[in-house]
């Protein structure tokens, strides 16, 4: 951080633990046909910062349809990487469930898309 306290790195502040944290909604969910362990390809808006492309691995407690509409926290500012052939923008946040898979960390009463977490 500068001495004004903006970030050097980027436009966006910095948020907990360095990274930028918002919330978004998913807006469509579809299988990663291209991915060794099963995912999903996620299109989530981040209101007036758009739509970014995540892929998920969250097949063993979310079906495509429980999904789309439900608000994540998702970091927006690790850089684009190519996961099984989708370019992938954003990181989802999850933690592991004592019965398995991931469950998705999300605010408990709806917010803004694109609204930042603090």
């Amino acid at each position: 951080m500068s001495e004004s306290g903006t970030s050097t790195r980027s436009s966006e502040p910095d948020g907990p633990l360095g990274t930028t944290l918002r919330i978004g909604t998913i807006r469509s969910c579809r299988p990663n046909d291209g991915a060794r362990r099963p995912a999903y390809v996620l299109e989530i808006d981040l209101g007036p910062l758009g739509i970014v492309i995540s892929s998920a691995q969250l097949t063993v407690r979310h079906t495509s349809g429980d999904l789309i509409g439900r608000q994540v926290v998702v970091a927006t500012d690790l850089g684009t990487r190519m996961i099984a052939g989708v370019k992938s923008e954003a990181l989802v946040l999850g933690a592991e469930a004592a019965s398995g898979g991931i469950t998705l960390l999300g605010p408990d009463a709806a917010v803004a898309d694109g609204t930042l977490v603090h």
